[in-house]
């Protein structure tokens, strides 16, 4: 215990991503910010009302933040930081469209945790994803592998999910990856699917597999367009949960996020989506995998089309 979390935005995907982190039990504290007034201190209030039922002990406190960064301080000492904030898209809106909104917003809660958590590691999950973790790590000027992303775990978890449903098996007997970006170059690892030790290509056809590559690239949209008001949280506050507790257990899990790849497939200079090892640290190293060749095409392909839009975000 002793270990302080914050999750900045309390909108369904922070409020839901706090609940999860308080009932861990494994923080002293979890930290929930946002700027409408009350609203944190609320579900705060709220969440510790629950602690008797659901028997954890972790403290949770709400704070509203300014613009001007007033309440940041309640932030100070933070080991892990869970940036929410921005806005979801609406029905229609590609991640992208959220762009130039969502990093003035980002590039003000970064700036506030560099200023009073300078040694937290950073989960960004605000859209689009691969820009905003890059965005992040510049405002924060922290060292990059204390930066990272939420993707990879979300839609990993989503096409594994569509397998299991496929295929009527439990979720637990079936593993499956992937890679790239969060959105139109996401590159799914079909030679690391498996369903119970048997590779996927000989459960499903080809044909089939493909169809269910698209709607995992489509997870979001899907839910969105359904939903007609807001976006995704459960599985999405799941993942970042699971990627802070692995923060803050310095458990060395493996799990796929957004990292900066300086080398690794051959690739350099970027946030990508890959399998690193999480400890303390953030990122303590990126764990490549074998790939097939058409894999690691796919791979390149998605890192210079998030390159180009990384790069666009340093002046925004």
């Amino acid at each position: 215990m002793g270990k302080k979390v914050t999750v900045v935005g309390a909108g369904f995907y922070g409020a839901t991503t706090a609940q999860r982190l308080a009932e861990y039990d494994v923080f002293e504290t979890v930290v929930l910010t946002d700027i409408i007034d009350g609203k944190p201190e609320g579900l705060a209030l709220d969440l510790n009302q629950s602690r008797p039922i659901e028997g954890f002990e972790t403290k949770i406190i709400g704070r509203t933040t300014g613009l001007d960064g007033s309440g940041y301080d309640v932030i100070e000492g933070s080991d892990v930081v869970v940036i929410t904030a921005g806005l979801p898209r609406k029905p229609g809106m590609s991640r992208m469209d959220l762009l130039e909104t969502n990093a003035k917003i980002v590039r003000g809660v970064a700036e506030n945790v560099a200023k009073y958590a300078p040694n937290a590691v950073v989960i960004v999950v605000s859209n689009p994803l691969d820009e905003m973790t890059a965005l992040a790590q510049l405002a924060t000027q922290f060292p990059k592998n204390r930066v990272m992303g939420q993707a990879g775990m979300l839609d990993t978890a989503r096409f594994t999910n569509f397998v299991a449903e496929e295929l009527k098996v439990p979720v637990a007997s079936v593993q499956t990856l992937t890679l790239g970006s969060h959105g139109d170059t996401m590159v799914p690892v079909p030679s690391r699917c498996t369903v119970d030790g048997k590779p996927l290509s000989e459960l499903l056809p080809a044909d089939r597999i493909d169809e269910l590559v698209v709607r995992t690239r489509n997870g979001g949209a899907e839910v969105v367009a359904l939903l007609k008001t807001g976006s995704a949280f459960y599985a999405p506050s799941a993942a970042a949960a699971r990627m802070a507790r692995a923060v803050a257990e310095d458990s060395g899990a493996v799990m796929p996020v957004c990292a900066w790849v300086d080398g690794e497939y051959g690739i350099a200079g970027v946030y990508l989506g890959v399998e690193a090892e999480i400890g303390a640290t953030g990122i303590r190293r990126v764990v490549e995998t074998a790939l097939t060749e058409t894999e690691l095409a796919g791979l390149k392909e998605a890192a210079e089309a998030v390159r180009a839009k990384q790069a666009d975000v340093a002046s925004m």
